[in-house]
């Protein structure tokens, strides 16, 4: 009989943040916007409207912090992966291979989940996705330097970041606006020397002008209507790198109240430094370029989130509190694909069996919560049948 293969314990709290970030993520069809719209006297729909919407450019919501956290914990995973992948034997070419096959079905798969409804293949390289596969390689072979050499990487990687779009020419006089998709009026315009992070008149942004065209499309690549740019996959890769170093950190820890002080410490220390970049004029935080000041600032609350699933999970040991984010967390891909692909299904086939106007049950205002609460039922009934079935989709 064959012996079964040895496996490292999950840790709950990665689980558990990991869940809280895909049930952010999937509750936006909730469409609190919508409410809020409908009531509009009311402070407490506003204020959780702009939570689950992002900020047109400088700032930071919740919604804002779904994708840094999702690439953060694709980092804390890391150190575990390769010590399974160890425990299985495997070499670094098995290793390798695993490796370059995951970052391309990555890749894929969000061209895939963006071309839906398209008439065309939609190649684009700014979503959750394929920012985490174009960087993963490069993550995958700092997991096996010095925690130094990591932070150094991460350094280099924000400085020469922060160098390629202050080196870029601001617009001058004869500058082509109509190529950019707003005005040299827009509100959210930067002043200054923070100009460069200006959307759609930055480096990154002159990158995909060249690079987007080198596909087929149906139109000319002019811009991105929300300013993305494919180019931050490489802030995005120093963020998987901040979350490599404390998955290590974590994995490595044997007193929990040191690792927690020092978490705090490093948390505090990237929330101070972004905000000072930010108020110098040095670097503003911006998510949707991922700035380096942005990749401080969502990086500090990344760990001041996880250090609190870590204290009351795994310190604690209040697991049964975070069930169902555990349920979501150990298997992201489906909840990720789900949200992407089953909400209209879900929601017409209400509609067909159960009635027309089922979302009309508490009134219109409400009718997003309701039709919202259905597909999220559905959704999470799935991932429980999933989780108890141990039916788990990984790349």
């Amino acid at each position: 009989m064959e012996a079964a293969k040895p496996t490292l314990q999950r840790v709950a709290s990665i689980d558990a943040f990991r869940g809280f970030v895909m049930l952010l993520m999937m509750a936006e069809v909730l469409n609190f916007s919508s409410v809020s719209e409908k009531l509009p006297e009311s402070t407490f729909w506003a204020f959780i409207a702009w939570h689950q919407s992002h900020i047109p450019w400088i700032g930071c919501s919740l919604h804002d912090l779904i994708q840094p956290s999702f690439s953060f914990l694709v980092g804390m995973a890391l150190p575990y992966s390769l010590a399974s992948r160890s425990l299985q034997n495997q070499s670094s070419t098995q290793m390798w291979l695993h490796t370059l096959k995951r970052a391309l079905i990555l890749i894929l798969l969000g061209i895939f989940l963006r071309s839906m409804h398209a008439s065309q293949t939609n190649f684009t390289f700014e979503d959750t996705l394929t920012q985490i596969g174009l960087g993963y390689p490069f993550l995958f072979a700092l997991g096996f330097r010095s925690t130094k050499a990591q932070w150094i990487a991460l350094g280099a990687i924000l400085i020469a970041y922060w160098l390629f779009f202050a080196l870029y020419p601001l617009p001058d006089a004869y500058f082509d606006w109509s190529q950019t998709g707003h005005t040299a009026q827009w509100a959210h315009h930067m002043e200054g020397f923070s100009a460069h992070w200006n959307k759609n008149t930055n480096a990154a942004w002159a990158f995909d002008q060249w690079f987007m065209n080198l596909f087929p499309r149906e139109n000319i690549f002019y811009y991105n209507h929300g300013g993305y740019s494919t180019l931050s996959f490489i802030p995005t890769l120093a963020t998987m790198i901040l979350g490599l170093i404390v998955g290590r950190s974590l994995k490595n820890s044997q007193i929990p109240k040191v690792f927690i002080k020092n978490q705090l410490y490093l948390a505090a220390g990237l929330l101070i430094t972004a905000v000072i970049l930010h108020f110098a004029g040095i670097n503003p935080i911006v998510k949707r370029i991922w700035t380096p000041a942005w990749t401080l600032y969502s990086g500090g609350w990344a760990i001041l989130i996880l250090t609190f699933f870590y204290y009351v999970a795994d310190v604690k040991g209040y697991k049964s509190w975070f069930s169902p984010l555990v349920t979501i967390g150990a298997n992201s891909i489906a909840a990720y694909i789900m949200a992407h692909t089953l909400n209209d299904l879900i929601d017409q086939s209400f509609r067909i069996h159960l009635n027309p106007h089922y979302d009309q049950l508490f009134g219109v205002p409400y009718a997003t919560l309701v039709s919202g609460m259905a597909i999220l039922a559905i959704e999470y009934w799935i991932l429980s049948w999933m989780y108890k079935k141990k039916l788990f989709i990984k790349i």
